[in-house]
C-alpha cells in the first residue's frame, strides 16, 4: 500500500518534468536564415527586393513569402512557418524559388 506521502513524492517531480517538457514543445519554431542549407537550395532571401533576378528568372516583383500558398501565417504577419523550409519561420517580405501564388 502506498502512503499519501510516497505518492506525492513520486507525482510532484513527474508533474514538474511534464511542465518543463510541455513548455519546450510549445517553443516557437526556429527562424530560417539565408545560410541554412535548405534555404540556400531554395534560393531563400529575407528581402524579396534582393532576389538575384538573373539566377531566379521565375521571380516577379510583388512576390513575397506572405502572399505564397505555403506561408502559414496571415499576410500581415512579419514572419510565419513555412513547410518548404522545415517549418522554420520565414520573413513575410522574403522569397524563395518555390513561391506559388496563394489561392
Amino acid at each position: 500500500m502506498t502512503s499519501r506521502r510516497t505518492f506525492l513524492m513520486k507525482v510532484i517531480p513527474a508533474a514538474g518534468a511534464l511542465a518543463v517538457l510541455g513548455n519546450q514543445a510549445m517553443a516557437a519554431p526556429a527562424t530560417a536564415t539565408e545560410a541554412d542549407p535548405q534555404a540556400k537550395a531554395l534560393g531563400y532571401v529575407t528581402d524579396a527586393k534582393k532576389v538575384d533576378k538573373a539566377k531566379y528568372p521565375k521571380y516577379a516583383a510583388g512576390q513575397t513569402c506572405s502572399n505564397c500558398q505555403f506561408y502559414q501565417g496571415k499576410p500581415t504577419d512579419a514572419s510565419a512557418p513555412c513547410p518548404m523550409l522545415g517549418g522554420k519561420l520565414v520573413a513575410g517580405k522574403g522569397w524563395c524559388n518555390v513561391w506559388a501564388k496563394k489561392a
